[in-house]
Parts: structure tokens; C-alpha cells; sequence
């Protein structure tokens, strides 16, 4: 699970064009909207573009992404959970 992680929090960097951050100053549990790393819908967007180009994962019940994607830790557990 934590080598998931650290490969999703390289991830994001890459696919939301996070420059200014690096894969260890994202906490694996920290929110990543809101308050935490402040990402917004289209963030989310790309994230769910994400899930289905690497991990071949579509998400079936859009209301679900507000949980799943509640921060890095929940994504690698989502992941788990459902890639084939």
C-alpha cells in the first residue's frame, strides 16, 4: 500500500501540474480539497482520468468520488480494492 501511494502522489504532481509541490510534503491522509491541498473539480476531473488510464478503473457513481477521493490514502485504497 505505501509504495501505491508514493506512486499516486507522484501521479497527481504530474497529472495537475503541481509544481510547486513534492511527493513528501503530501500527507497520505491530508484532504485533498478544501483545506487540505486545495484542489477543486477539475482536479477531480483529471483525477477520475487518471484512475481509468492507469489503473483501468471507471468510477460507476459519481457521488462515490467525494469518499474516494478524499485524500491520498483513500485513493490507494479505492485502487486496491477495484483494479483488475
Amino acid at each position: 500500500m505505501d509504495e501505491l501511494i508514493e506512486k499516486l502522489k507522484v501521479q497527481l504532481i504530474a497529472q495537475l501540474s503541481l509544481e510547486d509541490i513534492e511527493p513528501d510534503e503530501i500527507d497520505s491522509e491530508e484532504a485533498l480539497f478544501g483545506d487540505g491541498l486545495g484542489l477543486d473539480s477539475i482536479d477531480a476531473l483529471e483525477i477520475i482520468v487518471l484512475l481509468e488510464k492507469e489503473y483501468g478503473i471507471k468510477l460507476d457513481n459519481p457521488k462515490d468520488g467525494q469518499d474516494i477521493m478524499h485524500s491520498v490514502k483513500s485513493l490507494a485504497e479505492f485502487i486496491t480494492a477495484n483494479q483488475k
